[in-house]
């Protein structure tokens, strides 16, 4: 069926789909709208699952970590302040390996006070130990939403999964999203099967001090947990490529293969990009776009390309632009740009012109400095 919504209820609808026991809502805009649809397909008696209204988003984030460590599938989402009020709490989630799955709607972070898209919040939140996928449409929002769960919840990961996408560029932005029957969604992620929990039956020692020695091999494990996700996520998106005719990986390859130039975006920024290269392959540029889909794992192994320009709506201060800064050392050519911060329009003439830069041996700021 085709649903015709923005962003926000198709993230809604997605989690009805997936059938979480436990929601801890707290609104903050502009992620308000998703947990109010919850509510309403909770009052209505359409999604069977206990509604927590909360004090704050750490709290928010508090109640999914304790219902996730009994066993029991959850959701929140949050934006900008909301995320960084979170921030302890991310750890735990992240530490205790409960694969908590969270919509953050990017906006930036003040002051001045800011509701348009910025990445900043959720980059701020790349080391807690959460998988982080960014989407360019409506429809990659449900899908991903989906997938999310059955990535976080197998054996070989159990890490909590954040899903991000720009505020009102897609969270207030409606478009068609085919969505398949409730049938097909249970028959694709089965009901959640936690890898521990804490139960009056089995009673386990949780959260207790823990000595160096053990505590570094629980660092370790989540590397290689994170390392096991790559596989994972290639896997399901396999899967769910058969079985809906939509395939995902950990990046989004378009026109790559005899490209001079390949541009590297996420979200919003990546799916412009796709116009901005058929404008300029028609004039004979050689030139491609890789979509960042998974930033943490970093897919290091799908950038092996000999020159990128990057493009990333976020700033690392003192450093510059944080993917960008990631992969250098790891290309023969790159070159970086910052754009589109506090929700600044990346317009594919935006594109278009920072290739024309890059060309040129430039990077910087866009538009203030780039030398």
């Amino acid at each position: 069926m085709i649903f015709i919504d923005t962003a926000n209820h198709i993230s809604a609808l997605a989690v009805k789909m997936a059938k979480p026991k436990v929601i801890a809502a707290y609104p903050i805009t502009p992620q308000t709208t998703i947990v109010e649809r919850l509510a309403e397909y909770v009052e209505k008696g359409e999604l069977d699952a206990e509604f927590i209204r909360v004090e704050s988003e750490h709290s928010a984030m508090t109640a999914c970590i304790a219902a996730e460590a009994c066993g029991i599938r959850t959701f929140t989402a949050t934006s900008s302040h909301g995320l960084l009020l979170m921030h302890e709490m991310l750890h735990w989630a992240g530490l205790a390996r409960l694969p908590v799955v969270m919509v953050n709607v990017n906006r930036a972070v003040g002051p001045g006070w800011n509701i348009w898209s910025d990445a900043n919040d959720s980059m701020a939140q790349r080391d807690t130990g959460w998988l982080h996928f960014y989407c360019s449409s409506n429809q990659e929002v449900f899908d991903t939403i989906i997938q999310a769960y059955k990535i976080a919840e197998s054996q070989e990961v159990m890490l909590p999964a954040m899903i991000c996408y720009d505020g009102f560029i897609l969270s207030h932005t409606s478009m068609p999203v085919e969505v398949p029957s409730q049938k097909e969604i249970d028959d694709f992620l089965p009901p959640f099967k936690p890898a521990w929990k804490i139960s009056v039956e089995e009673p386990i020692t949780h959260g207790n001090i823990i000595e160096p020695f053990n505590y570094a091999k629980v660092r370790h494990d989540m590397m290689i947990s994170m390392e096991n996700a790559k596989k994972v996520i290639e896997e399901v998106g396999e899967e769910w490529g058969k079985k809906f005719g939509r395939y995902y990986g950990l990046v989004e390859e378009y026109k790559c293969d005899d490209a001079d130039y390949v541009i590297l975006s996420m979200a919003s920024i990546a799916s412009e990009a796709k116009f901005a290269v058929d404008r300029l392959r028609s004039k004979g540029e050689k030139v491609g776009v890789v979509n960042l889909r998974t930033h943490r794992p970093m897919p290091f192994e799908k950038l092996k390309y000999d020159k990128i320009i990057v493009i990333e709506r976020a700033i690392s201060p003192g450093l510059g632009g944080i993917v960008y800064n990631e992969i250098k050392g790891r290309v023969k050519d790159a070159y970086g740009f910052i754009a589109g911060i506090g929700g600044m329009d990346v317009s594919y003439k935006d594109i278009e012109r920072i290739y024309e830069l890059a060309k040129k041996g430039k990077e910087g700021f866009y538009p203030f400095e780039v030398s």
